[in-house]
């Protein structure tokens, strides 16, 4: 028992248990889908599954992505001291606990239909593909834009046991808000990436990082307002609202390109996330 306490706070540590703006990043908008398709709030069962179905994927993701980079990892400031990286836990180990953690959210998912679990399956190889197509993608962040957007359509699978194109429509939008705030993630690590070889969109955009940053949320908010706006929803607007303000500050916090005020802007984004999630809700 004393073995199994002692692996537990590095577990935690591992899968970012006391940093959830990861896993609220997916959340808002798998949440802001369900609404969407449903036309309003699609039942505590939905709820629940896409809520514990986020955390517990997005952990796995951690597990899978920390083995993958731990060669590189070591090299970064900011990712040197991760659990995998600095030797205390083991690559198969992390993996182990990454493809428990990822059975568990499946198990939640054979709880909606087959449509859902179909498209799961979908939704594992984007997530399995990211932490590699940082040695070949020049913007790698497109990639982990599509994994992180897959609760969209597997959303209105769940609600509808189909994906319209309004699905994919959001997803599109929703993959700009991540190319959005992995850049200004990726601005953070620019220079020790610049020095092992890795590739990211921040080293790919060079000196455009920052008005490319802030066209990305332009877009984003752009095409899901495009999906709102025939609902006339005052609600909506004042959502929308609420992400402007914060897209302009995180202009500020990441035009001088500091490591300190690109990690804040990133750390944060999960709130311009949640002010769109609120204006879904009044909308419906």
């Amino acid at each position: 028992m004393n073995i199994v306490a002692q692996r537990i706070p590095l577990y935690l540590d591992l899968i970012r248990w006391n940093r959830p703006a990861g896993w609220l990043l997916l959340l808002w908008p798998s949440l802001g889908a369900l609404w969407i398709a449903a036309g309003g709030f699609p039942g505590w069962h939905l709820l629940v599954v896409f809520t514990l179905g986020t955390i517990l994927m997005r952990s796995a993701g951690c597990c899978i992505n920390d083995v993958a980079d731990r060669e590189f990892d070591r090299h970064v400031k900011r990712t040197a001291q991760r659990p995998v990286t600095r030797g205390a836990v083991s690559p198969r180990e992390a993996l182990t606990l990454g493809a428990v953690l990822a059975l568990l959210a499946f198990a939640l998912v054979l709880t909606t239909n087959s449509v859902t679990v179909a498209w799961s399956f979908a939704a594992l190889a984007v997530t399995l593909m990211y932490p590699y197509a940082k040695r070949f993608v020049s913007m790698p962040q497109a990639v982990l834009g599509v994994a992180f957007s897959f609760g969209i359509p597997m959303a209105f699978a769940a609600v509808q046991a189909t994906v319209p194109v309004q699905a994919w429509v959001l997803l599109v939008g929703n993959l700009f808000w991540v190319l959005a705030y992995d850049t200004e993630y990726a601005m953070v690590d620019r220079d020790d990436d610049l020095r092992i070889g890795m590739k990211t969109s921040a080293i790919t955009l060079g000196r455009w990082d920052v008005p490319a940053v802030l066209a990305f949320y332009g877009v984003y908010l752009a095409i899901w307002s495009w999906v709102m706006a025939p609902l006339h929803s005052v609600g909506w607007w004042l959502g929308v609202a609420a992400a402007v303000a914060q897209v302009a500050w995180h202009g500020t916090l990441i035009r001088t390109r500091t490591r300190d005020g690109c990690f804040k802007a990133f750390r944060v984004n999960h709130w311009v996330g949640f002010a769109l999630f609120v204006g879904v809700v009044l909308t419906y």
